[in-house]
């Protein structure tokens, strides 16, 4: 399915219906740069400076997703307004109209106070939730002030939700872990609005769940959501698991419900995709040469093959674990010093936490590990670019890496992988596919790894260099038919449509 088709899909269903999409991210950014002032005088002193308002994409999965449909479907989209220059680019109440540069829906800028924002988002949901539903080993920290701060901001959105709903019918879209309060407050207001949310990353089992002092209440919250969905059955089923055992209520396995305060919430996957029109290179061989040409040339490479990472710097990529393992296949296969080049692209996520600082150094010292024992004169193992890239920028190069990497510890979906895959119009490359993420379920055709066992980890990214030029075809045909045929739309449109049904229900 595609954009037209998503709008066909659901434009008659959502004829007399508020589409609001609520989300920590906003889709758009409107950041203040500094420029040269014109003028004979300014030039001539050199010192002083103007500003200018530019836009841009954040680096987000959510985003990548949901932008797509927004443009299809229209509506409206709330979120943090983070930028410098947002609130200059927005009216008195915070609304603005995106894409920037060619406008089909509207996103509401919601300002937070610093004190705010640390808690509700730094705090309880980077510091305690995220950690919390990720197998990665990172201990979750839960302060009363965090969880304050939480329920505040929570609220603050469920006020702003029913003032755009007004007195229409409308459909909630919820977005992930940040609003786990905000289906039930909606709902308390208004009882005839259909809300339904998506969870972007793992739900985990009871037992890990049970450690949250708040647990009760944000499992009360979510239940306020006339559908829940999850990328995978698993986390459907934990989260089933998770209500049955942790609060009163009754759960309705053969249907996938939990009942609640005399109403059910409906608890189903949906697995997310991407548009993968978005990743479309060139289709002339001579320009898709001059493209390989152009990427190797900016990052230093001559005949050396490529294996590419790019991951937001969290710890649950496990970045730390790739860079070992490379560094575990030059030690093994001396064959391939001088021969291959690891890039890593990444860009620094939620630098005010503790762990993240600590992987930041992590990542650092196991680059540094790697090339200092094997580089050379004329070769670098692994070239790190931890910097936030445009789009256009990491599809070039998925279209000149040989092997893309995707190694997480745990991950809800991963989109990374299905990009790699869009990207790949010449069937080519290989890809590497941690088994602990979603995508693992739908992309049985990659290479998948268990990034905790370094040595099996290095075997692989051998045979993915390795592989005839005949089975990579045959593998990533594969793969970009499944991508090819469940797309971001198709997402939006059965959750979509599985809420519409849910409303004309009632």
């Amino acid at each position: 399915m595609n954009a037209a088709e998503l709008a066909a899909a659901v434009g008659d269903l959502l004829r007399d219906t508020r589409l609001i999409v609520v989300a920590n991210r906003e889709p758009y950014i409107h950041v203040r740069t500094s420029e040269p002032t014109r003028g004979i005088w300014n030039w001539l002193r050199g010192r002083r400076e103007s500003s200018a308002i530019e836009w841009t994409r954040p680096a987000s999965g959510l985003v990548t997703a949901l932008d797509p449909v927004m443009r299809a479907c229209g509506g409206t989209w709330i979120a943090h307004g983070s930028g410098s220059a947002d609130r200059d680019a927005a009216d008195a109440r915070g609304f603005v109209k995106v894409p920037p540069d060619q406008p089909s829906y509207t996103l509401r800028r919601m300002w937070l106070t610093p004190e705010e924002e640390q808690g509700y988002y730094y705090g309880f949901a980077n510091n305690a939730l995220w950690p919390l539903c990720h197998i990665a080993y990172a201990r979750p920290v839960f302060d009363e002030a965090d969880w304050r701060q939480y329920v505040r901001v929570n609220q603050r959105f469920a006020d702003a939700v029913i003032e755009e709903v007004g007195d229409r019918r409308a459909v909630v879209f919820v977005q992930d872990y940040h609003f786990a309060l905000l289906p039930r407050l909606i709902k308390q207001a208004r009882p005839d609005v259909t809300v339904c949310h998506f969870w972007h990353i793992p739900w985990p089992n009871r037992e890990a769940f049970r450690v949250c002092p708040w647990g009760a209440e944000i499992l009360h919250g979510l239940l306020g959501n006339d559908l829940l969905g999850f990328h995978v059955q698993y986390h459907c089923n934990n989260f089933l698991d998770t209500v049955d055992r942790g609060i009163e209520s009754r759960v309705d396995y053969e249907h996938f419900a939990a009942w609640r305060g005399g109403r059910p919430t409906f608890v189903k996957p949906f697995p997310i995709s991407i548009d993968p029109s978005l990743w479309q290179g060139p289709v002339r061989a001579g320009d898709q040469a001059a493209e390989r040409k152009h990427i190797r040339a900016l990052l230093g490479l001559k005949n050396e093959k490529i294996i590419f990472g790019v991951d937001r710097l969290d710890y649950t990529k496990g970045i730390p674990d790739r860079l070992h393992a490379f560094g575990r296949m030059l030690e093994t296969h001396p064959r391939w010093r001088g021969r291959v080049s690891l890039v890593q692209v990444g860009a620094p996520s939620r630098e005010h936490l503790a762990s993240y600082q600590a992987l930041l150094a992590a990542v650092e010292s196991a680059v540094d590990a790697v090339n200092n024992r094997f580089k050379t004169d004329t070769w670098t193992p692994v070239i790190y670019r931890p910097v936030h890239h445009r789009p256009e920028e990491i599809a070039q190069m998925y279209r000149a890496a040989d092997v893309c990497v995707v190694s997480s510890l745990h991950d809800g979906m991963n989109l990374v992988a299905k990009e790699f895959i869009a990207s790949r119009a010449d069937e080519q490359g290989v890809l590497m596919l941690s088994k602990f993420t979603g995508a693992a379920r739908e992309l049985d055709q990659a290479i998948q790894i268990n990034p905790f066992a370094v040595d099996e980890f290095a075997e692989a990214m051998q045979g993915a260099l390795e592989m005839a030029p005949a089975e990579q075809t045959r593998r990533m045909h594969a793969l970009r038919e499944r991508v090819a045929s469940h797309t971001v739309f198709d997402w939006a449109a059965s959750l979509l449509q599985a809420s519409v049904r849910l409303e004309s229900d009632r």
